[in-house]
């Protein structure tokens, strides 16, 4: 590090332009391999010098050599699998392996047990990959062997230090594609390599005799679609819209190797970067996942910058075409350099980097997208922690993953459609407890799409796991699906913000479907909240939440100029104006006031007919207004509620058998003086009010106590109740308040 503190520019560079992450990790990899040396044991050195004798033996070997009749070969072999199986193999061991491993002088069986020991430590240089590859061009490893090697390539794909050689040989990776048993490899690489000026005529040619000779194979349409999004001209034929696994798991020799490397590596080394891939601390056992904070150094100009640390950073991006992002720090450089961005090939660490986000919400490059999309779901399914068993032991880090694409959809402001699937797959076998935030959060940003089809797959598990697990949880779902609608609320806005006026028939077209969709949706809480209501003894902290989401759908037409209102089930209204809580009481106050302002602001557009009305609230929606304003005015001001509420499900009782209860008074039970929610706030008015009498006679608040007693509640913080009074209870009863000084209450 003396060269970083010796520069001039030193502290500028690193505090806003990382420079020289080549040089940087040149600097860390001696450090750490001093650091080592110093903490090698006995053990540590007599494994090195058994590596260097078993590499200076595969080097040396002509003559195809016998495993069985070998002890040597035998010894060496073990030596190396021991050590890349546990370690990691140190970047100069590939050359020779892969070229022994390739060169078809061994057995299929020592190639074999080569090529899945062939774990890194750190990174694997990309000359040993290409000097690997130029020994499949003559014919001499079997086709068993090219496969497992195409299998090994994909999945150290993220390994490799640098691909620019690797894309130069795209067109020999294309020729695999002539062979059934490789094609579907073959297919996995080059949609790892493809860039634009890989899509050429021909190519998609031999994709489409291809398929009209295999039919619709997933790999073949997952390179079909990114050829389609580079040239739309070239690829003529409709693809599937639903993404899809399209790649068979190509890591399964080496999964358990990779994690037991990086583990041990991070738990023996105090510089635990260098020994697995990237410039950030790992937040995974795989590298794949790529949840670190930096962008690993991946473009062909990264060598570029090797010498020129001390240049000004102005002058050094002039000369280069295109602009690393490794090198991507400030906004500023994003917005200089948008146009000549060289995204990285690991799709991971974009998720991690605001400012490649930024990029992607700004460009829109529809393979960026796809290419996200595609690793996201292969990593989801694989790494999900209930649906592969072996993955039990490592929730915590596909927790940290989960919060990482909560936070990436968080600043893009929308969902990704791989996280819907992953979802659809993975809700019915999932117990409610495994990362249970973190699944939540990832339902409440699933994309606005047909509900119907969504629910089968994600609402119905959901609530089946509603019904029968605990309060809290039943209150975590209610909010996570008030956040679902929040967000699809707030996306229409956008939208309609961004409509021009010639655009009109198609937003209406789109519009239908939102109002169906979020019609669904609010259907579906109504239900299962009238259900959970029932379970738990209609709970007060579980009325907090449902009435919290209906706060939400009271105000869609005026707030979010969404043509829609519906009314919360008898099942929630209900036990909400007869809570024993003030705060739900209200709550509810306020929500009703609020269904009031949008349905008279929509009648009034409807009678003004400024514009033609292509939704029109149905009389329904008016109806159960009236019957709800009826029992709540009955209940809270005119003591009338048992013989006025209409409602079917409403409190309406005959009086012979109200009487047959004992109840004194009962037509009073439920104003704002006798309501259960409501009488501690009637004692306290008394004591201040009536402070000689004893008794808490509530007869005695009506008159002008009566109109007293409002501005008590007014200013304990009864907002709710206050706006409902003075907005509908006053001019449906204007007169029951003249009269409230000879009306005892």
């Amino acid at each position: 590090m003396q060269r970083r503190q010796s520069s001039k520019h030193s502290k500028h560079v690193h505090d806003s332009n990382q420079t020289d992450l080549s040089a940087w990790r040149k600097e860390r990899s001696i450090d750490t391999e001093k650091t080592v040396q110093n903490q090698q044991s006995p053990s540590d050195d007599s494994e090195h010098n058994s590596l260097e004798k078993a590499l200076r033996f595969f080097e040396k070997v002509q003559d195809r050599v016998s495993l069985k009749k070998s002890e040597v070969l035998q010894k060496h072999l073990s030596t190396v699998e021991s050590i890349g199986l546990q370690r990691g193999l140190p970047p100069e061991a590939f050359d020779t392996l892969l070229t022994v491993a390739l060169s078809g002088k061994l057995a299929d069986t020592v190639n074999t047990r080569l090529l899945k020991s062939l774990v890194p430590a750190s990174v694997i240089p990309e000359t040993s990959v290409v000097s690997s590859v130029s020994w499949l061009c003559v014919s001499k490893c079997t086709g068993s062997i090219q496969l497992l090697f195409l299998r090994w390539l994909i999945t150290m794909f993220d390994f490799i230090d640098r691909k620019e050689q690797l894309h130069a040989l795209y067109g020999f990776f294309f020729s695999f594609l002539y062979d059934d048993k490789l094609c579907p490899y073959a297919c996995h690489v080059l949609y790892l390599l493809t860039r634009k000026e890989n899509v050429k005529p021909f190519r998609v040619r031999r994709l489409l005799d291809l398929q009209a000779k295999t039919g619709m194979q997933p790999h073949l349409q997952a390179l079909l679609s990114l050829y389609k999004l580079f040239c739309p001209e070239l690829v003529n034929i409709t693809l599937p819209g639903k993404s899809k696994t399209y790649f068979k798991n190509s890591e399964a020799p080496w999964k358990a190797a990779i994690n037991t490397v990086r583990r041990r590596n991070q738990a023996n080394s105090p510089v635990s970067q260098a020994l697995c891939l990237g410039t950030a601390q790992p937040q995974s056992r795989k590298r794949k996942w790529n949840t670190q904070l930096i962008v690993p150094v991946s473009s062909a100009n990264a060598q570029n910058l090797v010498g020129n640390r001390e240049k000004n950073c102005v002058d050094l991006y002039s000369t280069i075409e295109s602009f690393p992002v490794e090198q991507l720090q400030t906004f500023t450089q994003l917005l200089e350099n948008i146009h000549c961005l060289e995204f990285p090939s690991q799709m991971g660490s974009v998720l991690a980097n605001p400012l490649l986000l930024h990029y992607m919400n700004c460009i829109k490059d529809e393979s960026i997208y796809l290419r996200l999309y595609y690793w996201m779901g292969q990593t989801l399914q694989e790494e999900c922690t209930w649906c592969v068993v072996e993955n039990n032991q490592y929730e915590q880090e596909f927790k940290d993953f989960l919060e990482i694409i909560y936070k990436a959809e968080c600043f893009l402001q929308e969902g990704f459609s791989s996280c819907e699937e992953f979802l659809c797959r993975s809700l019915p076998l999932w117990d409610g407890l495994c990362c249970r935030s973190q699944i939540l959060r990832l339902v409440s940003w699933i994309p606005l799409s047909s509900f119907s089809e969504m629910k089968s797959q994600i609402c119905d598990p959901l609530a089946q796991l509603f019904f029968t697990s605990s309060l809290y949880f039943k209150c975590s779902v209610l909010e996570c699906l008030k956040e679902l609608l929040q967000n699809w609320l707030n996306r229409h806005v956008v939208q309609l913000d961004s409509e021009s006026d010639n655009q009109f028939h198609s937003l209406n077209t789109t519009l239908s479907g939102l109002v169906n969709g979020i019609a669904e949706l609010i259907h579906f809480v109504g239900w299962i909240s009238t259900v959970a209501l029932r379970l738990e003894n209609n709970c007060t902290f579980l009325l907090y939440f449902i009435l919290d989401f209906y706060e939400i759908v009271c105000d869609m037409y005026l707030k979010y100029n969404l043509p829609l209102l519906i009314m919360p089930p008898a099942g929630v209204f209900y036990p909400a104006l007869l809570s024993m809580d003030s705060v739900s009481l209200n709550h509810l106050c306020y929500i009703m006031y609020r269904y009031r302002a949008n349905l008279v602001a929509a009648k009034e557009n409807e009678l003004n007919k400024k514009k033609t009305q292509q939704f029109k609230f149905s009389s329904q929606t008016y109806q159960e207004y009236n019957q709800y304003i009826i029992a709540m005015v009955g209940c809270l001001w005119t003591s009338s509620a048992f013989q006025k509420d209409d409602h079917p499900q409403g409190v309406r009782l005959d009086e012979e058998l109200l009487k047959q209860t004992g109840v004194q008074e009962f037509k009073n039970s439920f104003n704002i003086v006798y309501h259960p929610a409501m009488m501690g706030y009637a004692i306290l008015f008394l004591q201040q009010a009536c402070p000689d009498d004893t008794t808490f006679n509530f007869s005695l608040i009506k008159g002008k106590k009566w109109n007293w007693y409002l501005e008590y509640l007014y200013a304990q913080g009864l907002k709710g109740l206050k706006l409902f009074v003075e907005s509908s209870i006053n001019r449906v009863s204007q007169a029951s308040q003249n009269k409230a000084g000879n009306v005892e209450v």
